[in-house]
């Protein structure tokens, strides 16, 4: 690999929807141009939350169905599902070992937790599990293993790739720089849209435009944005506007000010703007979706794709894992 390695990780915890889209999988695919992109499905970081198999199954294969719609180019890049590269977990009891405890304390996933069963009166530990708690270790190994240079994330999870900074440091300290320290890579570009409420479209607020919605269902989403009271003849502020706060991501910029400017001059209903969005969005990933619905009716065949991937990672991730027994003092395989 001559360019610098980006990774990224999809946790396959529900439907991707357009906040998905927007905030992770367009600016993830856009990275082929400068780096050579690793993504893979974290089915195992999952399991802290998910434990109903058939869910499991479903949300993985419609992650991959997701990104293989939306343009991946199998040629470029390397895509596999964590469970199917067993150095990770090797990697991650070995890096545990190079973990302070106090750094997993602060993770804020954790804190998260900790700190509203203490607000509740709650035994801190409280609903905590060892997953939960060992995320972020997980996560380092998820990481170090390919000796990855940069990790795209949005601000709320730069921690991990600060956590995963210092275990690699704390291991280097002592056999040496065996581990590529990475950084973190903040898209300005990267972005937040609304969801149905205002709210940031997220499967936790139950407020999100399911990706591959079929057209009647996705304009029933639509439709059910919430907005204000006013009447068509009132100027509005599109950017208080849940409706104008989705439209403007996918218009072209011509179309966003003339939108924009209808809204200030008056005259324009609120039906008729979900109505053009709807439209907008169906014509956007009709034929994503018509690829999608392709690749969820062939299970095989993305089950062959993600095997395929995972023989790749295996052979980077077999001899960096050498590398690190050799320097542990541990048989190498």
């Amino acid at each position: 690999m001559t360019k610098q390695i980006s990774l990224t990780g999809i946790k396959p915890t529900g439907t991707p929807h357009l906040g998905n889209y927007l905030g992770m999988i367009a600016p993830a695919l856009s990275l082929v141009k400068t780096y050579q992109p690793i993504y893979f499905i974290a089915d195992y970081h999952a399991l802290t939350t998910l434990h109903d198999r058939d869910l499991l199954e479903q949300y993985t294969r419609e992650i991959a169905a997701t990104w293989l719609a939306l343009g991946l180019n199998l040629e470029e890049v390397i895509f596999y599902r964590q469970s199917d590269v067993p150095e990770i977990f090797e990697l991650t009891w070995i890096l545990s070992c190079f973990t302070a405890k106090g750094l997993l304390n602060r993770a804020h996933a954790y804190k998260s937790v900790t700190d509203t069963n203490q607000s509740l009166g709650r035994n801190l530990d409280d609903g905590v599990n060892g997953g939960l708690y060992q995320y972020p270790v997980l996560m380092a190994s998820d990481i170090l293993l390919f000796d990855t240079d940069v990790v795209p994330v949005g601000y709320d999870q730069k921690q991990h790739i600060e956590i995963a900074r210092d275990i690699a440091t704390a291991f280097n300290v002592t056999y040496g720089d065996v581990l590529t320290i990475p950084e973190a890579l903040i898209q300005e570009s990267v972005s937040v849209i609304s969801g149905l409420d205002g709210r940031k479209m997220s499967k936790s607020y139950n407020n999100t435009i399911p990706l591959f919605a079929e057209p009647k269902k996705l304009r029933k989403h639509v439709m059910r944005i919430v907005t204000d009271s006013k009447r068509p003849e009132d100027p509005k502020n599109p950017d208080e506007c849940n409706v104008f706060g989705i439209y403007k991501h996918f218009a072209n910029a011509d179309d966003v000010v003339a939108m924009r400017e209808q809204y200030q001059a008056g005259g324009v209903a609120y039906g008729d703007i979900k109505q053009e969005l709807y439209e907008l969005l169906n014509t956007r990933f009709t034929p994503s979706r018509e690829r999608y619905n392709e690749l969820m009716a062939k299970p095989q065949h993305v089950e062959q794709i993600l095997e395929g991937g995972a023989e790749k990672a295996r052979l980077i991730a077999h001899q960096k894992l050498n590398q690190i027994r050799s320097v542990l003092g541990v048989k190498v395989r």
